[in-house]
């Protein structure tokens, strides 16, 4: 009997929708995209544009696509129907409309679910329709936007000669941003300042807040923001800033000479509401601060969990869920935690663009036991899934209710304030923390009067902005409009492969060769750095998306009016390697003061460059373009100087040969050496075995002896004897 074909992207999905749909059906996977543009015609972009026309080839990826098209026909000629059920977003509806080009399909059905259930399942199976050419029109438009500012940007880096090896259409965009933070960084001067502070004896700090006759600040108004980059949300206190040391002293000085009372006592209860189920950025950030994983890991390690069916989709922007899952969430919290059942479920609101047919990111079943999900999972899936257990549950909970303090003091003319926070009820808390610690202040009465105990100010510096987390950069790309859920991670994972941009301490920094190439693009292509410039072509794409725009009138537009003179004016920019690397650091970025000293190449003033790393407070460097220019301070010459290189020879200081012994190892045989070692200002010397490979193993890692009074002894072998 003739059985029914359903097609999926992923091999992950296999078993587990076999085992759903039983014998009846056959289930096979893509393996993701199996066709792509070809690299026939003008510039190799495998389309070419007429009129308002783009006529596109397409060839199979590779030679595993090639094999498997040829399976799935085989499959698809023995069935009775082929149902395509490709991920439940605009490229899954592209891989469908390719399966069905490249399978001869006439009209195939197309089921979309968001969980790997039998529930889902069965009921995406019954109720399939057809296509969507809009959705398609978005991925066949976005495939052939990359490609052609990709093969038609690229060689305009390629002329640098510096190893360049791209441009991207989201890629250039994202890069921009961490290179514009690069040289706020290097470009940043600090200013010391101070921060004035009195202690009173009934138990607590305040700060310097201003005089009274000052004119008063509009007061903040508190917003509500969860950042699932951060995992400690406390905020380090200070007064307001004093701008030299004898103002924070005089101040300090006033403090102590007049009596202190309470002119502002206010207490306020605050409710806290609960964040949203994640979507893919925020996952990807939470994920990162929490479980310290890159978006790319991320995505892989949610993969596994939406294949074993244990997840929902893992590609979204909606903060949607279903109201199954709310009404399961809610029978769970009456049952463990019934004080935490809101009087009405809690909803929350998308972005404008979100694709509210899809659902955040949530568990299938929240009743599942986690110790049988501990024995199942591997670790990194087990955690993750634990995240997303807990931000869904949160989602569904009481707001966290919070007690809040101001204390307005006043001494003389000055006034100090102190704020405190006291957390009365977690609420969602209890499952996704993210509330600062607590701050306890005394309960006082207006007009008090109180008793200082001690005045005092700390001097402190202005620090440059932060480099990005990848977490960070992912909330920034969502928050300009960068990319969509799809594209997060592998931009990121891009731009590290090309080199562009590294890891340091878990922060993105671009290279030398990022800076380099961003530098020339804002010459050559600006329009196409500018968030602003990419969020609106997202914009398009979602217009396409949802019917109303012809992506091919678009493309062809987008072409004739914007890229192709951008890049015939792109071609006429001269490629200069040393300018560019000089303002690629970010050094020109800013007039400096300039020295006396003159760089001994260019015969140039050399700048001034502010840093606290150095005594003098600045070290020297030549912007006029010769590279590696750079002098510091000598104290004992009093002469400005390179810095040395170290040789060998400096960097470790020559030890005396080892000294092989009689005494044989207790594991190998081999004899044991005499090693000096120095530990506490004391030269020390022990045995260990003399052949240094063997040092590394498990075996030999208890062999040492130490020198004592009754001779050579091992906490493991005891008296060493011949």
């Amino acid at each position: 009997m003739p059985k029914r074909l359903l097609v999926v992207e992923s091999p992950g999905k296999v078993k587990k929708l076999s085992q759903i749909l039983g014998t009846e059906w056959i289930v096979r996977a893509s393996c993701g995209h199996i066709r792509e543009l070809s690299n026939e015609g003008e510039d190799s972009l495998g389309f070419s544009m007429d009129g308002d026309t783009v006529q596109c080839r397409y060839i199979p990826r590779d030679q595993q696509a090639k094999e498997t098209i040829q399976s799935l026909k085989a499959a698809a000629k023995q069935a009775k129907e082929v149902v395509l059920a490709t991920d439940p977003d605009r490229e899954g509806e592209t891989i469908a409309w390719h399966l069905k080009e490249a399978l001869g399909l006439k009209e195939p059905k197309r089921v979309v679910y968001t969980e790997i259930t039998e529930s889902a399942v069965r009921a995406a199976i019954a109720h399939p329709r057809k296509l969507d050419s809009n959705l398609i029109g978005a991925g066949l438009c976005r495939d052939c936007l990359d490609k052609l500012v990709g093969y038609k940007g690229s060689p305009l880096v390629w002329a640098l000669n510096n190893g360049a090896k791209s441009v991207g259409r989201v890629q250039s965009a994202t890069l921009h941003l961490i290179c514009q933070r690069e040289r706020e960084i290097v470009c940043f001067v600090p200013q010391d300042y101070w921060s004035v502070w009195v202690d009173y004896a009934e138990g607590f700090r305040a700060f310097y807040k201003g005089n009274v006759n000052a004119p008063k600040e509009e007061a903040k108004q508190e917003t509500e923001v969860h950042d699932d980059t951060a995992v400690n949300t406390t905020e380090v206190t200070e007064s307001t800033r004093v701008l030299s040391e004898a103002e924070a002293t005089r101040l300090v000085e006033e403090a102590k000479r007049h009596p202190h009372q309470v002119i502002q006592y206010e207490g306020k209860i605050v409710n806290r509401q609960p964040p949203p189920a994640f979507i893919t950025s925020t996952l990807q950030q939470a994920a990162g601060s929490r479980l310290r994983f890159a978006p790319e890991k991320t995505m892989l390690v949610a993969q596994k969990l939406y294949e074993a069916g244990l997840i929902t989709y893992m590609r979204t922007d909606s903060v949607m869920l279903s109201p199954e899952f709310c009404k399961s969430a809610r029978q769970w919290l009456e049952q463990n935690d019934p004080e935490n059942v809101p009087q009405q479920t809690a909803r929350h609101r998308s972005n404008k663009t979100a694709q509210e047919a899809h659902e955040a990111i949530r568990p299938t079943d929240v009743f599942r036991p986690s110790a049988q999900l501990r024995v199942e999972l591997a670790t990194d899936e087990f955690n993750l899934y634990v995240l997303i257990w807990k931000r869904a549950i949160a989602s569904q909970c009481r707001p966290a209710v919070l007690r809040k303090t101001l204390v307005v003091t006043q001494s003389g003319e000055l006034l100090w304030q102190a704020r405190g926070q006291v957390v009365e009820f977690l609420g969602y808390a209890r499952y996704w923390s993210n509330l600062s610690k607590d701050t306890i202040l005394p309960n006082l009465q207006q007009g008090q009067m109180l008793t200082l105990e001690n005045a005092g100010h700390e001097k402190k510096q202005t620090q440059p902005p932060p480099r990005y987390s990848e977490p960070k950069l992912v909330q920034l790309m969502e928050r300009k409009g960068i990319g969509r859920p799809s594209t997060y991670s592998p931009t990121i994972a891009t731009l590290k492969k090309r080199g562009y941009v590294q890891l340091t301490k878990e922060n993105l920094q671009p290279t030398s060769l990022g800076l380099e190439v961003d530098d020339f693009l804002q010459k050559a292509l600006p329009d196409l750095l500018e968030t602003e410039f990419t969020a609106k072509m997202e914009d398009a794409l979602d217009a396409i998306a949802s019917g109303k725009q012809s992506w091919q009138h678009y493309l062809t537009n987008w072409n004739q009016n914007y890229f192709a003179p951008a890049l015939a004016k792109a071609k006429t920019v001269p490629v200069n390697s040393s300018e560019n690397s000089t303002k690629a650091s970010g050094i020109t970025a800013r007039k400096f003061e300039t020295s006396r000293t003159r760089c001994p190449e260019c015969k140039n003033n050399l700048a001034k460059i502010p840093s606290n790393k150095v005594k003098k407070k600045y070290f020297l460097k030549c912007v006029s373009g010769c590279e590696n220019i750079v002098l510091f301070w000598n104290e004992y010459s009093k002469t400005w100087e390179a810095p040395r290189s170290k040789t060998a020879e400096d960097a470790k200081p020559q030890k005396p040969p080892a000294k092989i012994t009689q005494y044989p190892c207790p594991v190998c045989k081999k004899p044991l050496e005499e090693y000096t070692y120095t530990k506490d200002g004391q030269n020390k010397t022990m045995l260990r075995c003399s052949n240094s490979k063997s040092r590394n193993d498990q075996k030999h890692k208890d062999v040492a002896y130490f020198n004592t009074q009754k001779g050579w002894w091992s906490p493991k072998f005891g008296d060493l004897k011949c």
